[in-house]
């Protein structure tokens, strides 16, 4: 794995889990990392000082990728203070659910609850890359979205879940071809990741995923930066493809 030093990384939603192993990863590896929470994210704060302490180069880059206008001056506000962008790793997301939801339960799905899903995990990852382009571009950079196996025909939190993540799949293509050829744009699709984000499923369903994988466990956040990371800073003839990082489990 090549030595990062000198370039920079903004992670969304990187104040937990996935997101979080993300900015450490880069870190570890020299990149200066921006990362990006909610702004009344405590954790984010936390974060940062715990990462400063340690001897890493780190920056609070608070902003709601749902939020159109919001989005965009997050990111502006990253490249100033980062001073160019390598690599931008679209990871927020909601399920906007504590646990899953049955597809027979269509009741459920409201149109807020629509609205919320695909504000943040398809629209964000859009205004942000958008946002972002001119400076990928001019650093020869890559992209890395989250997305899930839920969007690759496998039953996730949500058919509307599930909708937002294969919409991103398919928008990952389309970002490939628009930042080529200077700039590369992959996805990463996780299975079922032991993180803050399943706790509260019910264990029979945890339980079940982890038995239908081949691997016989969960992801753990690391499993999956490692891959995004990989796929950012060391796959230099990879875009336009969506790694599926599950253990087996949608096999």
């Amino acid at each position: 794995m090549s030595d990062l030093t000198g370039k920079t990384a903004l992670v969304t939603g990187g104040a937990s889990g996935i997101g979080l192993a993300t900015v450490e990863t880069f870190a570890r590896r020299g990149a200066r990392v921006a990362i990006n929470h909610l702004p009344d994210d405590a954790r984010g704060a936390e974060q940062v000082a715990r990462l400063s302490a340690a001897g890493f180069a780190v920056i609070s880059a608070p902003g709601n990728v749902a939020q159109a206008g919001e989005a965009e001056a997050m990111v502006a506000g990253a490249i100033d203070a980062l001073g160019r962008l390598d690599f931008l790793v679209n990871n927020a997301g909601t399920s906007a659910t504590r646990e899953p939801v049955a597809p027979r339960d269509m009741e459920r799905l409201t149109e807020e609850f629509w609205g919320t899903i695909l504000s943040t995990n398809l629209l964000g990852p859009f205004r942000c890359t958008k946002a972002a382009a001119t400076a990928l571009r001019a650093a020869r950079g890559a992209v890395c979205n989250t997305a899930s196996i839920a969007g690759r025909n496998t039953a996730g939190s949500s058919m509307a879940y599930g909708a937002s993540k294969a919409g991103l799949i398919n928008l990952t293509k389309n970002l490939a071809r628009a930042l080529s050829p200077e700039a590369r744009v992959n996805a990463v699709a996780p299975g079922f990741v032991a993180s803050g984000w399943t706790d509260p499923w019910p264990e029979e369903s945890k339980r079940q995923a982890i038995g239908r994988s081949l691997l016989k466990r969960a992801c753990t956040p690391q499993d999956i930066a490692d891959v995004i990371v990989f796929l950012c800073a060391d796959a230099a003839m990879v875009t336009a493809q969506t790694i599926v990082v599950d253990g087996g489990l949608s096999l």
